[in-house]
């Protein structure tokens, strides 16, 4: 997202008439840290802070800037005292000192250094330091800082270990941390994985376009399995991604419906109603379109391939139009867009599934209650579930239903745990490394102990839940390598005017499916849903952006794409699939981001954009 990317940098410049500098003012190496007085990690960095100094001499600057720990009384008055210093010598003898107490601060430590330091006590100069801790803790937010301290280097945040070699690792830039930064960076961008899948999609439509596109097409159909004796499993390259790899797309699909389900956007009947009621008639109008428009014949089957909308598409529009679109709108789009994928999963479950194998399916039934049996019985270690899952995959491809509905199970069966106690974890880490910290002189030791690292292992794991613990570890791979390698081995299509005419009436169906049936079908929902007083239109967006909202829903793609491969088994019919997918999308992502960019006009839409504004920003309206 733009807000978490932007979350990464220094939100204020450093300014050397401003702010609290030590070492040239255009050295090559800069480091900010926003710390408390009050905090003793603050304390324990800064011994490494001050090795670095000495370490890089006049290639360093280093700039402090305050970040009280919150609901800390001491804390802040410690901060607010070293600001009434008059001077950078004064601010300096100050900080040293507040950072250099062995002990916890008190009411006599701060007397002591206003004494020290000389530190003026009137009330012009309180007033000069409570604006100016005010400046800093608002310049902290709005730079993501969560913790003290949070290091930034050279502008951009530094999330690493605070010992000496991490931080000089970082300040140096070497090739490994260069490209971390880099990856990091694009990964925390929203609009990351629509660029991917447009980009891979391009590629695919160009290559097969291209001498090289017999090839191709070849290398997807190239078989590729198991061969154990005289048993063998095998399938196309296209399939392993289709009925394989993404299942792990399937998988982070329903951890994230089972996260706004319990504690997210649709935890509750009022946030949930309506966004529920647009995605149903999102799914439904669609799907009557196409119906309407399709002859009797075997293309009817394809009804549910302009159902779907692209989440990382339509979300990615609806980022990069920044403040232009309410931050409500945006959650309404994503929530809706969830409901939508959970609808496609059931469709798919239901409707393009066959050549069913009862003993399989009773196979992934045993399985399942396998899962459950985990589940209940209190087990949060990720291998058995993921060996059950593996399993379980495989039963239910031979089963004949699609083998990816293997994730969407595997996902509702992972366990939730209660919120850890956080004082309790802190307090038996600070034990744990007390301990080894006290061992360390010991003759003929090298590092902690195996039972030390296993206990912190233990403390680790409790952190989080393992659904999320899940989610975290593989939604990377999903977003930037099964739906990009998805889109690279199904998009492609050869562009050709004689697929369009022999098939009219489908691509005609599929591209206003999308285009004016999710819309409408979306609106209607809204509509109905206000109209019977099940859910409340939030006055931060208005009927016309929610009809903006509903034209960037039409964007069907990865879901449309993956529905139109099971309905459409010949090769003519998948093609022209493909290119209404294609023309429907794009033109339906053009119309809502032209409604989207206008600004709503009159008193209540001003008040109402200067709210997102702020909002975006971090600043108070």
């Amino acid at each position: 997202m733009n807000e978490a990317t932007s979350a990464h940098r220094l939100d204020r410049p450093v300014d050397p008439r401003h702010d609290h500098l030590l070492g040239p003012g255009r050295a090559d190496l800069t480091l900010v840290e926003y710390g408390s007085y009050a905090c003793p990690y603050c304390r324990v960095a800064n011994e490494e802070v001050a090795k670095l100094r000495d370490r890089y001499g006049d290639r360093m600057r280093y700039v402090f800037r305050q970040r009280p720990i919150t609901g800390s009384d001491i804390a802040r008055r410690a901060a607010e005292l070293a600001e009434t210093a008059e001077s950078d010598v004064q601010f300096w003898r100050a900080h040293v000192e507040l950072m250099t107490r062995s002990r916890e601060l008190t009411e006599d430590d701060l007397a002591a250094v206003a004494a020290d330091a000389r530190l003026p006590d009137n009330p012009g100069a309180r007033e000069r330091a409570k604006s100016r801790v005010d400046e800093d803790v608002e310049s902290a937010s709005r730079s993501g800082v969560r913790v003290t301290p949070t290091f930034f280097i050279n502008g951009r945040r530094y999330d690493g270990t605070w010992d000496e070699a991490s931080l000089s690792e970082a300040m140096l830039g070497s090739l490994g941390h260069r490209v971390h930064s880099a990856a990091v960076d694009f990964a925390s961008w929203a609009p990351a994985t629509g660029v991917l899948l447009l980009l891979m999609s391009i590629v695919a439509v160009l290559v097969v376009n291209s001498p090289l596109g017999s090839g191709f097409v070849a290398l997807w159909q190239m078989p590729f399995g198991l061969t154990i004796g005289n048993a063998a499993f095998r399938m196309p390259l296209l399939e392993w991604i289709n009925d394989g790899l993404l299942t792990v797309f399937f998988l982070v699909v329903g951890l994230e419906i089972k996260r706004e389900f319990t504690v997210g956007r649709l935890a509750t009947r009022r946030s949930a109603a309506f966004p529920i009621a647009a995605a149903l008639g999102g799914m439904a109008v669609p799907a009557l379109v196409y119906l309407w428009l399709i002859p009797a014949g075997p293309w009817l089957h394809g009804w549910g391939v302009p159902m779907a909308t692209d989440t990382a598409f339509a979300v990615a529009l609806i980022v990069m139009l920044g403040r232009r679109v309410p931050v409500e709108l945006r959650v309404f789009l994503t929530a809706a867009a969830i409901v939508d994928d959970l609808g496609s999963i059931v469709v798919v479950a239901l409707f393009y599934s066959n050549h069913f194998n009862v003993g399989y399916l009773l196979a992934a039934l045993a399985i399942v209650g396998v899962l459950v049996l985990l589940n209940r019985s209190g087990v949060y270690r990720a291998m058995p579930y993921a060996v059950a899952g593996v399993a379980l995959w495989a039963a239910v491809h031979a089963g004949g239903l699609h083998a990816t509905l293997a994730g969407v199970i595997l996902a509702m069966l992972i366990p939730t745990r209660p919120p850890p106690n956080l004082n309790a974890l802190r307090a038996q880490a600070a034990t744990i490394f007390d301990a080894e910290v006290s061992r360390s002189q010991d003759v003929l030791r090298h590092g902690p102990a195996l039972p030390t690292l296993e206990a912190i292992d233990a403390i680790h794991d409790r952190l989080e839940s393992p659904a999320d613990r899940t989610l975290r570890a593989i939604e990377p791979w999903s977003s930037f390598f099964v739906l990009p390698l998805f889109a690279l081995a199904n998009a492609g299509v050869i562009l050709a005017a004689d697929v369009v005419t022999s098939h009219e009436p489908l691509v005609l169906a599929i591209a206003l499916g999308l285009l004016v049936g999710k819309p409408l079908g979306l609106l209607a929902g809204c509509a109905l849903a206000a109209w019977a007083g099940i859910a409340v239109k939030p006055d931060a967006y208005t009927w016309r952006q929610l009809a903006g909202a509903g034209a960037l829903a039409g964007i069907g793609f990865t879901m449309s794409l993956f529905i139109a491969g099971q309905a459409f088994p010949g090769a003519d019919d998948f093609a022209a699939a493909k290119i209404a997918v294609f023309a429907g999308s794009v033109v339906a992502a053009t119309i809502g981001v032209v409604v989207l960019w206008f600004p709503v006009r009159g008193k209540r839409a001003s008040k109402d954009f200067a709210a997102t504004d702020a909002a975006q920003s971090g600043t108070r309206v």
